[in-house]
């Protein structure tokens, strides 16, 4: 949001090494969530597995209003809840769930465009299961959050909101 009074906008910004994302208006840090960034690292290449860095912007939000442990695949709902016995049933799936805060690239050759193209790689910012370890890289590529926090997020971020992905302390 702006405050209109400060010409202040608020956005992101998720630090790699800290495996936290605060959400910022101006230079000031308002609220902060740990994360769990990609197992593979950083990088911007398709197929890669990493968690793309540089600037983002909320390409589109997904899920307003659906339940705490709703299962998405594809950016849809699947009319799933997690449960144990479920990620039993699953045991190979990466699970997307809750709230999903999808991420576009805006550097050209960086994280926009051809085999660097965030949008394209799918990378979101999600809910996974609570017994999923936060502050530990360990997805896919994507940025997954604790449900409650994801849902935190969610109500304060909209379409277009600047995200910066850094891989520096």
């Amino acid at each position: 949001m702006i405050d209109e009074e400060k010409g202040v906008q608020d956005w992101l910004v998720i630090s790699i090494p800290r495996q936290r994302l605060w959400l910022c208006q101006g230079e000031r840090r308002d609220f902060s969530w740990p994360v769990s960034t990609a197992a593979a690292g950083v990088g911007e290449q398709h197929g890669s597995g990493a968690t793309p860095r540089g600037w983002h912007r909320i390409r589109a939000m997904i899920g307003s209003g659906a339940p705490t442990g709703t299962v998405f695949i594809g950016r849809r709902p699947t009319g799933e809840r997690y449960s144990a016995a479920l990620a039993a049933d699953y045991p190979e799936r990466d699970w997307i769930l809750t709230r999903i805060l999808w991420l576009t690239g805006t550097e050209s050759g960086r994280n926009r465009g051809g085999a660097v193209d965030t949008l394209r790689r799918f990378i979101y910012i999600h809910g996974t299961p609570e017994t999923e370890l936060m502050d530990k890289p360990r997805s896919h590529g994507c940025i997954r959050m604790r449900n409650d926090d994801v849902i935190a997020l969610f109500a304060r971020s909209w379409p277009g909101m600047s995200v910066l992905i850094e891989d520096k302390a």
